[in-house]
């Protein structure tokens, strides 16, 4: 699959994450779980793909969401989910990864990317709780979402990315 493909699926998961989720989370827990489907397909692009293309597309798409919803500070999901994607595709480069592998990587890396957001604007001031309690509502419950999108997903985006890499390698062999 090309990269246009890729990007053209990660822009169609974002408005998703936008526009749809919002309606299907119960009211209780509209304000607490946040959707982060586009870090879930970064992170089987470093899995699956390779920690450059991961670093690319979590850069870009980390700066369409500090644009786009989180205006009140640029940059910190920019740098935030391309680094997170870069270091778990350079990590896990030369490994088999199994499904088991893949949804721990997912649940650590989005309870990474939740902790330094949250640390990030606890440093500036934007938020005012404490750790222990961003962790138990909105940082977990997020967390379940993700993981329950991830194991959904995970063998359509992993037939997806391997045959771009299988691909590459013919075109490389001619």
């Amino acid at each position: 699959m090309s990269m246009n493909r890729i990007v053209c699926l990660i822009l169609l998961l974002f408005v998703i994450e936008g526009t749809l989720i919002p309606w299907f989370i119960p009211d209780g827990f509209g304000d607490r779980i946040i959707p982060h489907f586009v870090f879930v397909i970064v992170l089987f692009s470093a899995l699956y793909g390779s920690r450059h293309q991961a670093l690319l597309l979590g850069a870009g798409f980390g700066l369409l969401q500090d644009i786009v919803y989180y205006g009140h500070l640029l940059g910190a999901h920019f740098f935030i989910m391309g680094l997170i994607g870069y270091f778990t595709g350079m990590l896990l480069e030369r490994k088999r990864v199994t499904i088991m592998m893949a949804l721990t990587v997912v649940g650590f890396a989005c309870i990474l990317y939740d902790t330094t957001l949250f640390f990030i604007y606890k440093v500036f001031r934007i938020s005012n709780v404490d750790y222990a309690w961003a962790l138990l509502n909105h940082i977990l419950p997020s967390l379940f979402l993700q993981l329950a999108f991830a194991l959904l997903c995970y063998v359509p985006v992993r037939r997806m990315f391997e045959s771009r890499v299988a691909s590459s390698s013919e075109k490389d062999e001619e």
